[in-house]
């Protein structure tokens, strides 16, 4: 039977990091009072997730009358700058996630399952068809568009961008531009 982790309306959900550009690791945390779960994830799957999650409230948004209410922006008084709750110890390694809407309640559905490893011996001991983990987290529309605001500025937060050849810069140096020191 698998671990479920289930918040309906939780107090957050966020993309944090922790550590510095060009080390961080980024996680999608959840918490509702003292429940508190964290899943490690890439960078990229944070931007992906932030991207398709504000594509899918653009479409629920352009429907005639926009019945569900789906803000444009991120409303005023929703932002949250805050770092991720502390301790955060990660509950399992994103491999696969799932975005769903349900219309009765208006709220986004996201799912996270854990990367799952190519090893014989996990194939064999557990259920391919359930995962070993799941994060099952549902939020109003408004919250949505919030947490896709952070999850940008979270991941542009990250190392500067070389102009010539787009590669990030590290802060001792980068191929195309020595380091500060140096000049």
């Amino acid at each position: 039977m698998a671990q479920r982790y289930e918040f309906d309306w939780p107090d957050r959900l966020v993309i944090g990091t922790v550590g510095r550009p060009g080390e961080r690791t980024f996680y999608l945390q959840a918490r509702a009072g003292e429940r508190l779960v964290s899943a490690g994830m890439e960078k990229e799957q944070s931007a992906a997730l932030a991207e398709k999650l504000d594509e899918v409230l653009d479409e629920l948004m352009i429907q005639e009358g926009n019945p569900f209410s789906v803000p444009a922006e991120a409303p005023e008084g929703l932002d949250d700058r805050d770092p991720l709750d502390t301790p955060v110890v990660e509950q399992f390694r994103v491999g696969m996630l799932s975005l769903g809407f349900d219309p009765s309640t208006a709220q986004v559905v996201i799912e996270a399952f854990p990367l799952v490893e190519d090893s014989p011996a996990s194939l064999v001991d557990e259920d391919p068809e359930e995962p070993a983990e799941v994060l099952h987290v549902r939020i109003p529309v408004g919250a949505a568009r919030s947490f896709c605001k952070r999850t940008r500025e979270i991941v542009s937060a990250g190392r500067p961008t070389c102009p010539l050849c787009f590669a990030p810069i590290d802060p001792d140096g980068h191929v195309c531009q020595p380091p500060e020191e140096l000049m």
